[in-house]
């Protein structure tokens, strides 16, 4: 067996691995363990009652945090003419279509989100086995397929978070920063797990949201216990 450092084990020092919290108690024991030396991210792992291989157990949607997510988010759009013009007064870190296309099978991929609108979505194609893999393709169900160019990039700059489960019917996101209020986790953490919620699959069966961690980058998880995540 691995031998359990001095710094891990005084994280998990008055955790109980099995316990669930109640949402508040689980937030201020993550927050209580970020002792690294940069802003950890407070994260969300989410055990589902689905199995993605089938298209109708698919969970995939996006939500827009109240308190944001306290990281900068670098948005590239595909667009062209006006709304290209609208996508760099709204925030646009990058904007383009051809000439990014090109940067992007280049390998020069600056950038964390990818919009475009409808029209670009053929030259966006190309680039499927590139972005796909990143999570980056756009996609109309999460809003990154749009006309509403700069709506799309001020959600993306103000804390809107993309969720899509994995193979393992696990969801993973961050809600925020270690120097967060309490209180502003909680809610992004409530707000987070409602979208989740509505975002449930006709294909789902039985019990649906099975099991709730919450983690900073470098701390250990401690469960949370479901009927504590109904806003109040």
């Amino acid at each position: 067996m691995a031998k359990v450092g001095k710094r891990l084990k005084e994280i998990r020092e008055g955790v109980e691995r099995m316990k669930l919290y109640p949402a508040d108690e689980a937030i201020r024991l993550v927050k209580e363990r970020a002792k690294a030396k940069f802003d950890e991210t407070v994260e969300v792992a989410m055990n589902l009652g689905v199995d993605p291989r089938h298209a109708d157990q698919m969970v995939r949607g996006v939500v827009s945090l109240p308190n944001g997510t306290g990281r900068t988010v670098r948005v590239a759009v595909f667009a062209r003419g006006e709304k290209a013009d609208e996508a760099q007064k709204a925030g646009a870190d990058v904007v383009g279509a051809e000439d990014l296309v090109e940067q992007v099978q280049n390998g020069q991929i600056n950038f964390d989100r990818v919009i475009a609108t409808p029209d670009m979505m053929p030259l966006v194609g190309r680039l499927g086995k590139i972005l796909g893999p990143r999570g980056m393709m756009p996609n109309p169900k999460v809003g990154t397929v749009t006309m509403d160019v700069s709506k799309a990039v001020k959600d993306a700059k103000g804390g809107s978070v993309e969720f899509r489960v994995e193979k393992a019917g696990i969801i993973h996101a961050g809600i925020g920063k270690a120097s967060f209020s309490e209180e502003a986790l909680i809610e992004n953490l409530r707000a987070f797990t409602d979208a989740v919620n509505r975002a449930k699959p006709t294909g789902a069966k039985g019990s649906y949201l099975k099991r709730v961690t919450v983690a900073s980058t470098q701390g250990t998880g401690v469960k949370v216990d479901l009927g504590s995540l109904s806003a109040s």
